[in-house]
Formats: C-alpha cells, sequence, structure tokens
C-alpha cells in the first residue's frame, strides 16, 4: 500500500475513533459508553483502516522490514491524529457539544493532571488489549465471527472502564476540549510509547516461545 493510501486511511481510522470518542462521552451511563466505543474499533478492523493502536504490535515481527515499517507507522499516527482533529472541530461547532463539553473538559484536566508513570502504565496495559482486540478480529479460520466481534467489544470496554489511556481516543479528547498544551503533548508522547510497547508484548511472548 502506498505511503498516501495508507495515510487516508489513518485519517478514516481517527475519524471513526473520533466519532466513538463522540457517543462515549454523550452517554452518561459510562457502561454504555464503553460498549458503544468498541462500534469504532469494529469499523476500522472490518474496513481494513489503519489505527496506530493496531498496527504497532506487529513491528516485533517485521524483521528486514523495520524500517519501512516504522515509517508506514509514523503515517498512521499523524493520519490517526489529523482525524481525530477533524471530528473534535465538527463537534465542537455543532449543536450536540454543549450537552457533554463539560465532561470532555475534565476528563481532559484529569489526564493533563496525571503523572508520566501513570500515563506510561496505563497505555501499557491499553496497548495489550488493542493487539488482543485486533489479533483476535485476524483469525477467521480460528474463531467464529461473533467470538471475534465479542472480543473487540470486550477488550475496547475493559480499556475504558479501567482507565487505561489510549493516544489515539485522547487525541480527540484533547481536540475536543480544546485542552492542547505542551504538557498533553507530552502525554500524547508518553501513551504512544506505553501502547507501542505493550503492543509488542504478546507478539514479542510468541516469538520466543516458538523459539
Amino acid at each position: 500500500m502506498s505511503c498516501g493510501k495508507i495515510f487516508i486511511n489513518a485519517i478514516l481510522a481517527g475519524i471513526f475513533i473520533g466519532i466513538a470518542g463522540t457517543v462515549c462521552m454523550a452517554v452518561p451511563d459510562p457502561v454504555t459508553g464503553a460498549l458503544l466505543f468498541g462500534f469504532g474499533l469494529l469499523t476500522i478492523v472490518s474496513y481494513g483502516f489503519k489505527l496506530y493502536t493496531g498496527a504497532i504490535g506487529y513491528l516485533a515481527v517485521q524483521g528486514r522490514n523495520t524500517p519501512r515499517y516504522l515509517a508506514e507507522l509514523a503515517v498512521i499516527w499523524c493520519g490517526n491524529w489529523l482525524g481525530t482533529f477533524l471530528v473534535a472541530q465538527g463537534v465542537r461547532h455543532s449543536r450536540s457539544f454543549p450537552a457533554f463539553g463539560a465532561r470532555i473538559a475534565r476528563v481532559c484536566a484529569a489526564k493533563a493532571a496525571d503523572s508520566w508513570s501513570s500515563w506510561l502504565i496505563l497505555s501499557f496495559f491499553c496497548g495489550i488489549l488493542m493487539y488482543t482486540a485486533v489479533e483476535g478480529f485476524k483469525r477467521k479460520e480460528e474463531l467464529p465471527g461473533v467470538v471475534r466481534m465479542t472480543l473487540v467489544f470486550l477488550c475496547v470496554a475493559v480499556f475504558i472502564l479501567s482507565g487505561f489511556e489510549h493516544c489515539v481516543a485522547n487525541m480527540y479528547y484533547f481536540s475536543a476540549g480544546n485542552a492542547w498544551t505542551w504538557n498533553t503533548f507530552a502525554a500524547i508522547a508518553v501513551m504512544t510509547l506505553g501502547n507501542s510497547l505493550g503492543g509488542m508484548l504478546l507478539p514479542l511472548a510468541g516469538h520466543v516461545k516458538r523459539s
């Protein structure tokens, strides 16, 4: 896939994460919101869009293609950010935003006030869950369709209800909450690292097990 196509598919993934983040904030009940967020990831894996947290885990098994894959990941990350930003700006200028804008502001404030170590730990566990969801959905020959879909929704719900940090989802929240500062940029950088380390844990463990 060309760089341009990867970027477009990454933007589309960011858009669906933004939509998922919107409904998660708009629904008062946290469990319902967490389950509905799964719609975003299910759409992404079903259509083959490019999401950083779904792609980073496979860096561990790229071998000689590592430099090229790293470049693709950078393109995906940027595309995801742009997609979430577009949704956030659209939502901010709609009549729907006042209903849950205050909630997004509180969420952004809580995330920004957290420590670097907490960002890293919470994003690490989220990375594990995102790889589990994406890899599980790919196993068409091993798992029935209903199991693969359920896995996607459960992994997303678990990461949200546990308070784990997803760098792309937070790109949306910080954009929707107009909360970008040097501190929140740093938070996204640390969360990206944590998601990356967590996402590579299971592939690396599998490689060690096979060797």
